[in-house]
């Protein structure tokens, strides 16, 4: 017998998915708010969460890597009274089971239940089967949802040898992550081999890649192994894939397809057994529209996608970076132990750091320079231009002047909020007309609209109208 925990806000969804699961052999709980929601997974055991996305004191997103984090690990569904395409890519992304409306029929639910139910208990035996060793993160500070997820992902990768691809801000990690990759895998006593493809110099991108025999071009005064061949049974990190020069995209991708090639110069191909890692911080999908990468190899990267977080997603690892870091250049230098007060670790959570972790490594080790023998760091001890931005969005009005005199609220809506937002007052306006137009009888309302009954009761529920 499983738990579900049922997390919305309406007390009928509530009881239908109570029913739900009971009639299928399991045991129910429920909670009206992120709150209690929270407190309930908590202190609690749970198998299946169903998370309703729009909840009395927040989003229910939000909400879902606090759950999966919690000691049970459970499998989130989230439930959803309104679709969105946007909403179920984000819940795909943080980890959740299924996305699903909440009009769906019973069968529906109860499926993707008993499915997530499954899995759970078919990955349970594979743990219990196998023993899980530390996982080996050299570098990689922080343990916040976001970036356990991201380190769960390189266990699994590590545990094939499928092509890895690791997308990214700059600064966050990705060639760190690559590193995971290798160190975790079976090839971990061989060569980490990489290849920063910003500084290629395309006269001579294949002889540094394929290697070249003795008097293949000028200056080739002996025969030389090139990148891939230096890769074999090892792993070949391609950093900043999306600088590959595109002439060279063709003969890379018949390397990935049959892991032979022939080097400059030379009548016979080699081999090369490597597992391949790519990274980038560009968006390949443009490029493969814009004509500048190709498709087919973008397809022959992507086995496995590993997406990292930048750390404005993360400002909780920021204290623990801030610790480990400064520490590291307190040893380096020779200085004494630092102290932080609260203000400081406050302003470096307040900023964006558009460079990531980079950037923060960057800016301690010249706050370290100020410091220098002061046993405590402030803001003052931090950059000018750090502190400056902080303080001006820390102190800017709550309005700012607009063109022709007009007041703008500081803190505008994202524009799908604002979609959203002026698409349901369409949509009750829309309700509100329809049920007066056909006399307030469903059946009437129905075939006017072209609705569904149990699409309208669902409609007329949400923005609370009565028949």
């Amino acid at each position: 017998m499983s738990r579900i925990l049922i997390i919305d806000d309406e007390d009928i969804m509530c009881a239908t998915l109570s029913k739900l699961v009971k009639r299928a052999g399991h045991t129910a709980a429920s909670a009206n708010n992120c709150a209690e929601g929270l407190a309930a997974a908590t202190a609690e055991d749970f198998d299946v969460v169903f998370l309703d996305v729009r909840l009395p004191d927040g989003n229910g997103l939000d909400l879902l890597p606090k759950i999966e984090a919690t000691a049970s690990e459970p499998e989130v569904i989230i439930m959803t009274g309104f679709g969105d395409p946007n909403g179920a890519e984000l819940a795909i992304k943080c980890g959740a089971w299924d996305y699903i409306e909440k009009t769906s029929s019973s069968k529906e639910i109860t499926l993707s239940l008993e499915r997530a139910l499954q899995y759970r208990l078919e990955k349970t035996a594979v743990a219990e089967n196998h023993k899980i060793s530390a996982l080996k993160r050299d570098r990689i500070i922080g343990t916040s949802p976001q970036l356990n997820a991201c380190l769960d992902q390189v266990a699994q990768a590590a545990g094939s040898d499928v092509n890895v691809f690791i997308t990214g801000e700059t600064g966050t990690g990705k060639e760190l992550f690559a590193r995971a990759v290798h160190e975790n895998s079976l090839r971990a006593r061989n060569d980490f081999i990489v290849v920063d493809c910003t500084a290629l110099p395309e006269t001579l991108v294949e002889s540094l890649l394929f290697g070249h025999e003795k008097g293949s071009f000028t200056g080739a005064e002996k025969a030389r192994d090139g990148l891939v061949r230096q890769a074999h049974h090892g792993t070949l990190f391609l950093d900043e894939v999306g600088e590959l020069p595109l002439s060279l995209q063709k003969s890379f991708l018949r390397v990935l397809q049959e892991r032979r090639f022939r080097p400059l110069g030379s009548n016979r191909e080699v081999e090369s057994d490597f597992r391949l890692v790519a990274a980038t911080n560009r968006d390949l999908d443009q490029m493969v529209r814009d004509g500048q990468f190709r498709e087919d190899l973008l397809y022959r990267l992507r086995s496995y996608l590993i997406e990292l977080p930048p750390l404005r997603e993360r400002l909780e690892d920021i204290s623990v970076l801030t610790r480990f870091h400064v520490d590291h250049f307190c040893d380096r230098y020779g200085l004494a132990p630092k102290g932080f007060s609260p203000e400081f670790l406050d302003m470096l959570k307040a900023y964006p750091w558009p460079g990531n972790v980079r950037e923060l490594v960057h800016t301690l080790e010249r706050t370290l320079s100020a410091a220098r023998l002061d046993p405590t760091l402030f803001p003052k001890h931090l950059p000018t231009h750090l502190r400056i931005q902080v303080t001006r969005a820390s102190v800017d009005h709550e309005s700012v002047p607009a063109a022709g005199g007009r007041l703008l609220p500081q803190n505008l809506p994202s524009l799908q909020d604002y979609r959203e937002s002026v698409y349901n007052e369409a949509e009750q306006q829309y309700l509100q007309d329809l049920m007066a137009q056909a006399d307030h009888q469903v059946t009437e309302a129905c075939r006017l609209s072209g609705l569904s009954q149990s699409r309208l009761y669902a409609l007329l529920k949400k923005h609370g109208l009565s028949r």
